[in-house]
């Protein structure tokens, strides 16, 4: 079976919840399921001081972890549009693993939040997907076969390009049931795809 790696980064928890389930989605076909954080690049005084969480369970990654998994699904919160200069940062580092083509043809996906429904949440997605194709990984998404995103019943994130969740504006609102059976939804799918791959 394969070996996937969540990684994310999450500023105040609401990306944390997303990691595990997209993680849980990944565990429910067989593979083996790593979550890991990238770090926080924010002064601790400031970070403590805008309430970030900074406790979280998930070990912190290394660049030199990746290439050690099959799939790799990445997930972070908006900044102006696009991936925080946290993950960036830890992306950036991957310069030789890309020159080595350590990552090409493993599989990737993205998943992301933002405070409102039209906060940016396609552009992030593809800022951390954009990242991943330049890895030369094969990508996967989360597909309207998962209908909890065509809901008009209630405010849910989600899209074709990764799953999603709104936050609020001031963090206030926890991942619905939809967002993260659709993280599960994704998270099942990327392994899925992998374990066909790397059988």
């Amino acid at each position: 079976m394969a070996k996937v790696l969540v990684l994310y980064y999450s500023t105040y928890g609401h990306i944390e919840t997303m990691a595990q389930a997209v993680a849980d989605g990944a565990r429910s076909t067989g593979a083996t399921v790593d979550v890991k954080r990238v770090p926080e690049t924010v002064p601790q005084d400031i970070a403590k001081s805008a309430h970030f969480k900074l406790e979280q369970a998930a070990p912190l990654a290394s660049v030199a972890d990746l290439e050690n998994y099959d799939a790799i699904i990445v997930g972070c919160p908006t900044r102006f549009g696009r991936m925080p200069s946290q993950m960036a940062s830890f992306l950036d580092q991957a310069g030789g693993l890309w020159a080595r083509g350590a990552l090409n043809g493993k599989v990737g996906g993205a998943f992301t939040s933002t405070a409102t429904q039209h906060g940016g949440q396609e552009v992030t997605l593809f800022s951390l997907i954009t990242n991943l194709l330049h890895f030369g990984m094969t990508i996967v998404g989360l597909p309207y076969s998962y209908q909890g995103q065509m809901t008009l019943d209630e405010v849910a994130g989600g899209s074709p390009y990764g799953a999603t969740t709104i936050a609020g504006g001031q963090g206030q609102r926890a991942p619905s049931a939809n967002e993260l059976d659709g993280a599960r939804f994704q998270g099942k799918l990327i392994a899925e795809t992998a374990n066909k791959l790397f059988r």
